[in-house]
């Protein structure tokens, strides 16, 4: 084999279709863009949510609720998620983002759901009150930080 032999595999390059070249291609004359009308012409797009002029669902639809701006976000980890980790002695929130359970922005929340059965020293945000008392029967110790 010499350089000018090396050719692309079979089948993985594809002519690029050219339209408006006669009618013998199949897409001569409007070139596969129908007859007329906006759409047809070049530089057309159409804005998102554009309904041809009748009123757009957005704006038909009555607005609810509003965002509360004050509203915390926490990242949630069950007390079953710490047992079934591989977790020794202290798990502070550098461990669990290590570790992938917590994002790195968001403050920390344990719950309860699960069962744990060793004895570890659980820095978070927040504890629920079930999971607080399944790490203190374990032998552990939940630390609270200022959120």
């Amino acid at each position: 084999m010499k350089l000018h032999d090396i050719a692309p595999a079979e089948g993985s390059k594809k002519t690029k279709k050219r339209v408006g070249r006669g009618p013998g291609s199949g897409l001569g004359k409007t070139a596969g863009r129908g007859h007329k009308g906006q759409k047809s012409r070049s530089g057309y797009s159409r804005r998102i949510g554009f309904e041809g002029g009748q009123m757009p669902l957005i704006r038909r639809v009555p607005k609810r609720g509003f965002t509360n701006i004050f509203r915390v976000e926490y990242s949630v980890i069950n007390v079953g998620t710490l047992a079934a980790g591989d977790f020794e002695g202290r798990v502070d929130p550098e461990v669990l983002h290590a570790h992938g359970l917590a994002h790195s922005k968001r403050p920390i929340k344990i719950l309860g759901d699960g069962e744990i059965d060793r004895a570890l020293t659980v820095v978070a945000h927040k504890f629920s009150k079930s999971a607080r008392e399944k790490i203190e029967q374990a032998g552990g110790t939940c630390e609270e930080l200022a959120s």
